[in-house]
């Protein structure tokens, strides 16, 4: 049975996928996201700066002494941005 892209969500504090077990947000959460957003990149930015914030505090208390590091490209690099504002 094929995972529903609703299940795709995050697995705290692991911040690992649910459905698929890869890094949070993974492909299909992606999709979900740019649908569920669709005309609203800023709203969508605003909520995955919140959850990356959550998961770099949850992932340094699971890995004390290793900062996490990529999760700005990791949680908000991917987001598509209009530039010339």
């Amino acid at each position: 049975m094929r995972p529903r892209l609703r299940d795709h969500v995050p697995s705290r504090p692991t911040w690992r996928c649910q459905a698929c077990g890869t890094a949070w947000p993974c492909s299909p959460a992606k999709l979900r996201l740019l649908a569920e957003y669709r005309g609203d990149m800023p709203g969508l930015l605003v909520h995955l700066v919140a959850l990356r914030e959550e998961a770099t505090v949850q992932l340094a208390d699971l890995h004390p002494g290793d900062y996490p590091t990529n999760l700005h490209r990791r949680f908000t690099d991917w987001v598509p941005v209009r530039s010339g504002m």
